[in-house]
């Protein structure tokens, strides 16, 4: 009886055993480890206060010391233009060799560098509304303009288109769709988007064009706040007065609403007579003039421009109710002790 009972309590263990081993699966080795998929880094804005200035590809980039690059933070190359058949195709960018040195000179001086997209010839305001209205032509100048900002190695870009308009009296949507559409696209490759944009003191049909929705899309707007001549009876020939200043900043930030942190106060880096003809500030400083004016007589002619006193004054200005300044254009400064970007470098207290 006892044997009978030992083997059956023998076979029930073998019959467990085999159960297990059955179950047990081959070796696969160590699981592989599942890598998480990496956030995107949310683009964050750049709200310093701002030195902007532009250099035209017409220019000679050797008229700029290397010391001036030092006194701006942000430096836009000017311009990059939409072929005038305004299907979002972009023509050729003019003067690569000046391009590339002025992008050399403001990286190795810490400057932020970008291209302003604006007017050339044969291209006109027409020329970016006929783009701007249509969905496919729209959708192919963000994608030229996104792909030329990573090709180059840009920081940002420049909308100069000059001026959208009204649309039967109210903003321009078409507008405000480019801006929205090529900021997420600069945004997500953490590229910034400026504008630059009208003085607003005029009655006009683009006074009125930009929604204040855009203000989330553009990270700063440049205000060309001159070639207003005659605007301030008192000074006929200065054509970037105070008086207009004031008015063009009263109407963007205060009537418009514009946040402080988008601002930023253009001013001339040029003089104008009562034709229209200009002159840059360095040949009116090179003439013996007293720059501290805004009146001066050069070769028989007289021009309303910014001295430095002016300069200066505006520069506080912009330091109490914009968040920077701009300077059409760079090369037109002069190089010396008397220079304007030097005088509003000094009265900012800036080190440079």
């Amino acid at each position: 009886m006892k044997l009978k009972n030992l083997l059956i309590a023998l076979s029930f263990i073998l019959t467990i055993s085999a159960c297990k081993k059955s179950d047990v699966k081959p070796d696969q080795g160590e699981p592989t480890p599942v890598t998480p998929p990496v956030a995107g880094t949310p683009y964050i804005p750049d709200n310093s206060f701002k030195i902007v200035a532009y250099m035209p590809s017409y220019r000679d980039p050797n008229v700029v010391t290397d010391v001036k690059y030092k006194m701006i933070t942000h430096l836009f190359y000017a311009f990059l233009s939409p072929n005038a058949s305004a299907d979002g195709s972009l023509m050729a960018l003019p003067q690569q060799t000046r391009f590339l040195t002025v992008q050399q000179k403001a990286k190795a001086n810490n400057v932020k560098f970008g291209i302003s997209i604006g007017i050339t010839t044969g291209v006109t305001e027409a020329t970016f509304a006929s783009i701007a209205k249509s969905q496919t032509a729209r959708a192919n100048f963000v994608k030229n303009i996104v792909t030329f900002a990573k090709n180059n190695n840009l920081d940002g870009v420049d909308m100069d288109w000059e001026y959208p308009r009204t649309e039967n009296g109210n903003p321009n949507t078409d507008y405000t769709l480019l801006m929205k559409e090529l900021s997420d696209e600069l945004h997500k490759i953490n590229k910034f988007l400026s504008a630059a944009i009208t003085p607003a003191v005029y009655t006009s049909t683009n006074k009125d064009a930009i929604q204040s929705e855009v203000y989330n899309y553009v990270d700063f707007f440049n205000i060309m706040q001159y070639d207003g001549a005659g605007y301030d009876s008192s000074e006929p020939l200065n054509h970037a007065s105070m008086k207009m200043t004031d008015a063009s900043l009263n109407i963007w930030l205060t009537t418009k609403g514009m946040p402080k942190e988008k601002a930023i106060l253009g001013m001339p880096l040029y003089g104008k007579d009562a034709s229209g003809s200009s002159i840059g500030y360095r040949d009116i400083e090179s003439s013996g003039a007293d720059v501290t004016l805004n009146v001066a007589t050069v070769n028989g002619k007289t021009y309303g421009y910014n001295g430095i006193t002016l300069i200066k004054a505006k520069t506080q200005k912009a330091k109490e109710r914009t968040n920077g300044i701009m300077f059409w254009e760079f090369s037109h400064d002069s190089n010396n002790d008397k220079s304007l970007i030097k005088a509003a470098n000094d009265q900012l207290g800036r080190t440079y």
